[in-house]
């Protein structure tokens, strides 16, 4: 680990108090966390701050998914006090915590050189898209395919497909995502095939994970919740080869940004690849 950049820095673990201040640095950022996106965060990992004379500078924040894959993100320093290396020294103390774990992140482009020179690679795409003016076509579905409401008793099988379709073990981010928001299933016989989860966050409404058989089933899933919020402010994370981008853009969902989904270690290997569409958030993927 590099030298402190400076004799007054401390980096400590980050706790409820720090909220305030990481949910500030993200303002300042134009990033669109609430404080209460970011407690649940803090709620499903950990934390790490960078504080200077009781201010808080800088956090890093990760989230150990089974024994083998962790995600990290909320990598922040404000503006005063970058390139000085505390960023890198935030990175290594949350790198040094994950321990032998393969490590994923989504970066900015500005953030791809630091994680390259500590080892992570780029694998894949994420694209955002954003709006509050859209449409919303109705996708037929075949004989026998429904989408219902998600009920309690679809924890375990969602959580099992969101395993299957990305190779993360995330139980813990399914048992929230259904608490704090709501979800519909595509339905074949009985069997669920796939769903989308709307939640609250940020500037308004996001729609993720989406995990659909294929393209027009995804679109049905989407334009469910398109269609019964009609108006307002919402945003999808989606892979970068998912096939939904042209046209969300002919709905009015723009894509405003991009980001490189980049891993240090092994890159989980999904057992049913190619039927995830939307990530949960670009912490937690």
């Amino acid at each position: 680990m590099a030298t402190l950049p400076d004799n007054r820095l401390k980096l400590r673990p980050m706790d409820v108090a720090d909220l305030n201040a990481v949910h500030a640095m993200s303002q300042a950022e134009q990033w669109p966390h609430r404080k209460e996106d970011i407690a649940a965060m803090l709620l499903l990992g950990t934390g790490r701050v960078a504080e200077i004379g009781g201010e808080v500078i800088g956090s890093a924040m990760w989230w150990n998914w089974g024994d083998t894959v962790a995600t990290l993100g909320m990598v922040i320093v404000t503006r005063p006090y970058r390139g000085g290396g505390i960023g890198r020294l935030l990175l290594e103390s949350a790198l040094e915590e994950i321990g032998d774990r393969s490590i994923m992140s989504i970066a900015s482009d500005s953030g791809v050189p630091l994680l390259r020179k500590l080892g992570f690679r780029g694998v894949s795409e994420i694209r955002q898209h954003q709006g509050a003016a859209f449409t919303a076509p109705l996708i037929p579905l075949d004989e026998g395919e429904r989408i219902r409401p998600m009920g309690a008793n679809d924890l375990a099988p969602v959580t099992a497909l969101t395993q299957a379709v990305t190779g993360l073990e995330r139980p813990s981010v399914m048992e929230m995502l259904l608490e704090k928001g709501h979800g519909i299933v595509l339905d074949r016989e009985g069997e669920m095939t796939g769903f989308a989860i709307f939640r609250r966050f940020g500037r308004g409404y996001v729609i993720g994970p989406v995990v659909a058989p294929d393209i027009k089933r995804a679109k049905a899933l989407v334009s469910q919740w398109l269609g019964a919020r009609s108006g307002e402010f919402i945003r999808l994370d989606l892979l970068g080869d998912c096939g939904l981008h042209d046209w969300l853009e002919e709905l009015g969902l723009v894509r405003i940004n991009h980001f490189v989904t980049m891993v240090r270690g092994d890159e989980p290997l999904p057992t049913l690849p190619g039927q995830s569409f939307a990530i949960v958030s670009q912490a937690l993927f």
